[in-house]
């Protein structure tokens, strides 16, 4: 199976400031990728060399089996910045229908993809608005639905629910989770619980460079982890009890009212027994329990 992105050794300099550095990664198709990195990380620049808007100083960069830019690549990869906007003088429908156009559609075929793709985001009776008399989460989805015309084989999203109500945030995730089986995503944003939902691959940079091995760093050898949100803090009797149970490699408090169990494997299956056992036995109520660590709790293990 070919590889959507593949990067090898990929570095980029503004100046004398290295941007990245040696950046290697392969993106396979179905994949949802996130990513992480703070502020100056080098996301945006790499988003920018993939889809052909800068050039890579050195190292390889294929997209689809092409180099990045390629005029091959034209309606096969989309990318939605964070801060796309649309022409407040024309429609929705209109400006939809022009991007359309520009990707090669005849203008019955570009009308027939606004219409598609409005409906795809909930805007089909907002066709005729213009850009201004939308809700700023309505214009987010409209711009949305520009990265999805023509049927794209990968799509890239840079910060796709920043400033989203809870609401819009998340018709927006359950559309990328719907579409995941028809394309393939790489997704950056700040929202790592957002992007712990969506996402099977994490691509972390910090400083310009990739820890790609995220999650081989985190897992302890002949160890499973269990997460746990309780009601409460647990006070020290609770947490020498807990510590106590059998199978309890580590239990460590990331949070005040969390607790994140790593277990010898032999003994994972029947812990989470012996867990609410002893929790009711204390008179503590939980909020959840779930499989493994957080993605959070993965990124901070690693910064």
């Amino acid at each position: 199976m070919s590889a959507l992105i593949r990067c090898t050794n990929l570095n980029k300099k503004f100046g004398r400031k290295v941007v990245l550095h040696q950046l290697s990664f392969e993106l396979m198709p179905g994949d949802t990728a996130a990513l992480i990195g703070p502020n100056g990380a080098g996301k945006t620049t790499l988003f920018s060399i993939l889809c052909g808007y800068l050039r890579a100083d050195s190292g390889i960069v294929n997209v689809l089996g092409q180099p990045a830019g390629s005029k091959a690549l034209f309606g096969k990869l989309s990318a939605l910045p964070q801060d796309a906007q649309f022409d407040p003088s024309f429609t929705i429908a209109e400006q939809l229908q022009f991007y359309g156009r520009l990707q090669g559609l005849t203008a019955k075929a570009a009308a027939s993809e606004m219409a598609r793709v409005l409906s795809l985001v909930d805007l089909a009776g907002e066709a005729k608005q213009k850009a201004a008399a939308l809700s700023h989460g309505m214009r987010k989805r409209a711009a949305i639905a520009q990265a999805f015309i023509g049927k794209p084989q990968l799509v890239l999203l840079d910060e796709p629910t920043a400033g989203l109500d809870p609401a819009n945030a998340l018709a927006i995730r359950k559309l990328i989770s719907s579409l995941s089986g028809e394309m393939s995503f790489l997704i950056s944003s700040h929202n790592i619980f957002e992007l712990e939902q969506l996402c099977n691959k994490v691509l972390f940079l910090d400083k310009g460079v990739l820890h790609s091995n995220v999650h081989s760093n985190l897992a302890l050898d002949n160890a499973q982890y269990l997460t746990l949100q309780l009601e409460q803090e647990a006070d020290q009797q609770l947490l020498q009890q807990l510590q106590q149970l059998p199978g309890v490699q580590t239990l460590t408090q990331p949070q005040k009212k969390q607790l994140v169990f790593s277990l010898h494997s032999a003994q994972a299956t029947s812990f989470d027994i012996l867990l609410l056992q002893c929790l009711a036995s204390h008179g503590c109520h939980y909020r959840s329990l779930t499989k493994g660590q957080t993605l959070e709790q993965k990124l901070f293990d690693i910064a």
